[in-house]
């Protein structure tokens, strides 16, 4: 089926890796061209090979750190300088530090926000105005969320708290910016086999942990229930077309 994407320019953070680099996979195999980002270079390079290789469309690798505006800025600019515009931000985010409220120190929850909130903010600011200006098609926003905007999960305060507020940005750009043709959506995902599961299932379960969570997300217990990558990728291409 085409939904229409090909030749559209998608930006994808935290895209060397798991999930964003699932998504930004997806997204080229639909003819999409990708400015991927992440802070290791070399991860970036194997996920700029990876994708060219599978779909031979162009991809933009920038380095930057989410956290650090200057690098925000920097990073809109390259892929707006390369392609001349971005038609689809994909914001995701690594995790922030585990803790529970009384371990986490008061710069865990600056650096949580900078992460998870602030540089969606940043992000958003430097590239809807253009897909405004542009009219037409309008734009595509984004945002991979978490399981923890249904139900907190036991040592992830931050992520617990923080991403509900991410979750009231999305609802507010989807009332806001609905009027020029600019959808937003956040995707709120179940447990996906990420190098982030598996460390989880290590703090939560034991030493055996990744086996038992495999077990438990195939019986479909309690809140191990899975999405593989096939769903999120269903999932994020039917938001967009």
């Amino acid at each position: 089926m085409d939904l229409g994407l090909k030749g559209k320019v998608a930006l994808v953070t935290a895209s060397s890796r798991g999930i964003g680099l699932g998504i930004a996979r997806v997204l080229a195999q639909e003819g999409v061209k990708v400015v991927i980002s992440a802070r290791r270079e070399d991860e970036l390079a194997r996920a700029r090979e990876t994708i060219v290789k599978e779909s031979g469309t162009e991809v933009l690798a920038v380095k930057a750190d989410l956290t650090v505006k200057d690098d925000v800025d920097r990073l809109v600019k390259e892929a707006m300088s390369t392609f001349g515009n971005i038609d689809i931000l994909v914001f995701n985010a690594g995790p922030p530090k585990p803790g529970t409220f009384s371990q986490l120190s008061e710069d865990d929850w600056e650096y949580a926000t900078r992460l998870l909130l602030l540089s969606a903010v940043w992000l958003t600011k430097r590239v809807v105005n253009n897909m405004v200006s542009r009219g037409g098609w309008g734009g595509r926003l984004i945002y991979v969320t978490s399981l923890t905007l249904r139900q907190p999960i036991p040592n992830l305060v931050l992520s617990n708290t923080v991403r509900l507020s991410l979750a009231g940005l999305v609802k507010s750009l989807a009332v806001e910016y609905g009027q020029y043709g600019i959808t937003a959506n956040g995707i709120m995902q179940g447990y996906i086999m990420t190098e982030r599961i598996n460390q989880l299932a290590q703090e939560e379960l034991g030493p055996g942990g990744v086996l038992v969570l495999m077990r438990l997300l195939r019986r479909g217990v309690g809140r191990y229930r899975r999405v593989g990558m096939e769903g999120l990728r269903k999932s994020v291409t039917w938001l967009l077309s």
